[in-house]
């Protein structure tokens, strides 16, 4: 649809607590693949949710002209529904499946509709993102993270929308299926607003959107080209700080020689007056006028000097802050013949399906490993590292694990209570430390001052990873294994490196699953896993 266009029109949202996210925001988006970026917690999901209309601004308008397809960051679904009804072509199917037994009510035909082809559609969309032997009557609480979020997406493309909003569309995505959604999303013809961190996908956009307070910011070209541009403003904006700052100085001494030579020339004149013997009245006036072009020399120099203040405040404000989390794990020693898990014939069905192959799998974990688990989505990887924590009891086969503290990092993030302020969550994992020791360590993960007594509901996907981080890691005693499920997930890029360099310096043992090769290739995997067709293996580790 070449009309397909979003547009906002003085826009304004703010939180529950009345810190303003927005203000006065105003854009016209149109056809075009558009990637969003801002730090985690600037209002991303927040924009794309008042354009989808599941949020309402407190000012301002919002208009989308075509048929909007919104995938948000967390899908609200729930493990009971089947695999078309989140397809939304449940009742179609339902009602073709009537007509063909030989009911011909008028009501089958209403809810048909012209979606005749409804299943050679929806296969055809599954196939495309790599759900070809997902059957339609399949149970969510089967299926795996990344196949949920490829779900989600399938849905919203049947829609065969003319806007798509997607929040972080690759999160928990194997590899394969991410190059299915890179080339379903490159051969997308309409309006694409997309909000990812994922670096291979914001390089296949064609122009970058960075979401300020008042204003959105458009850059053509791809993340690359954005990445490029910003920095050449940042050595603009650098160099115009140390020119204003030059010349700050150099108008303050300007300032402070032109004072003394004011108090130099009254003194010399009060002498010369004195020794001249001139009556009373001459002097006064001669130097009151001294001192009034002193005073006129003096403000001249202190305008410039203000000035220059100004100038320096200017330049100041173009150069850009990045907020950086603080993030030092545990100081944690783990021998290295020391034993933290051994699992032998694991073995757990859903629904009377064998996650995994005939006798199980093995798993020992050994002092400070670092282990990074990998394979396709839907192969039960997430289920391997509940069976380490104990989340979950295997069907079959045996368990062992050492007394050492095992900190568990899903990736659906439910591992803290929504009603409850970041806080008071992580109060309840760190009950020993002291209020003000807790509260400087929230502040290292930027939960200051108001921010960290928000309910946890409200946080961004990034906020709450980062309060999860903050409860997992921070909680006593240190763990001697650390369980991280996707853990860069709707985590900006700086606070993925910052996660990049703790994981680097751990002493402990981790097993970590993660599609994200660089984040890998950093983080000082020594043991390389795969979990594939029911199989765990050891492999070596992949070219990166």
């Amino acid at each position: 649809m070449s009309d397909a266009a979003i547009t906002c029109s003085n826009l304004s949202f703010a939180w529950p607590d009345d810190t303003p996210v927005f203000s006065d925001l105003s854009f016209t988006l149109t056809t075009g693949r558009t990637g969003l970026v801002a730090p985690n917690g600037s209002g991303k999901s927040t924009l794309l949710k008042l354009i989808a209309g599941e949020l309402k601004p407190a000012t301002g308008s919002v208009s989308v002209n075509g048929t909007l397809g919104h995938l948000p960051q967390s899908l609200p679904l729930t493990g009971s529904l089947t695999v078309a009804e989140v397809l939304g072509v449940a009742p179609v199917i339902q009602a073709l499946n009537a007509v063909e037994s030989g009911d011909v009510s008028e009501a089958h035909f209403t809810t048909i509709g012209d979606d005749w082809d409804i299943e050679e559609r929806t296969r055809a969309q599954l196939d495309r993102l790599g759900l070809a032997d997902l059957h339609l009557d399949r149970r969510l609480s089967t299926l795996s993270g990344g196949q949920i979020v490829s779900l989600g997406l399938a849905a919203q493309l049947l829609k065969r929308p003319d806007v798509l909003l997607l929040d972080e569309p690759t999160n928990n995505l194997d590899l394969e299926a991410r190059h299915k959604l890179y080339a379903v999303l490159e051969g997308f013809t309409g309006c694409l607003l997309l909000v990812s961190h994922d670096r291979p996908l914001l390089d296949r956009m064609e122009r970058i959107a960075e979401l300020g307070a008042d204003e959105l910011r458009f850059y053509g070209g791809d993340f690359s080209a954005y990445e490029e541009a910003v920095r050449a403003e940042q050595e603009v904006a650098e160099k115009n700080i140390r020119n204003a700052e030059q010349e700050l100085k150099r108008e303050k001494r300007e300032l402070q020689q032109a004072r003394e030579r004011a108090d130099r020339r009254q003194s010399n004149a009060a002498r010369n007056l004195k020794s001249a013997g001139l009556p009373r009245i001459f002097a006064g006036n001669m130097k009151r006028g001294a001192q009034e072009s002193a005073g006129r020399a003096g403000q001249m120099h202190a305008t410039r000097v203000s000035e220059a203040k100004a100038r320096l405040d200017e330049a100041g404000r173009a150069l850009r802050e990045e907020q950086r989390i603080t993030l030092e794990l545990p100081d944690t020693q783990v021998p290295a013949g020391r034993n933290l898990f051994l699992g032998e014939g694991m073995q757990v069905r859903h629904a009377d399906r064998a996650v995994f192959a005939d006798g199980g799998v093995d798993l020992a974990v050994r002092g400070p490993e670092r282990i990074a688990l990998t394979g396709p989505n839907g192969a039960g990887k997430t289920t391997l590292l509940r069976l380490i924590t104990g989340d979950l009891a295997p069907d079959d086969g045996e368990i062992k694990r050492n007394d050492g503290r095992i900190a568990y990092l899903s990736q659906r993030l439910d591992l803290l209570d929504p009603d409850r302020t970041v806080a008071e969550n992580f109060a309840a994992f760190a009950p020993e430390r002291p209020e003000a020791e807790r509260m400087n360590l929230l502040a290292r993960f930027l939960f200051r001052g108001a921010r960290a007594h928000l309910p946890v509901g409200v946080l961004s996907g990034g906020e709450r990873l980062r309060a999860t981080l903050a409860c997992v890691l921070c909680a006593e005693p240190a763990p001697q294994l650390l369980l991280l499920d996707e853990p860069t997930n709707n985590l900006d890029l700086v606070s993925a490196g910052q996660l990049e360099s703790a994981l680097d310096s751990y002493q402990g043992a981790f097993v970590v699953i993660s599609h994200d090769e660089r984040f890998l290739a950093e983080i000082g995997v020594n043991r390389w896993l795969r979990l594939a067709d029911g199989e765990l293996r050891e492999i070596g580790a992949p070219a990166v």
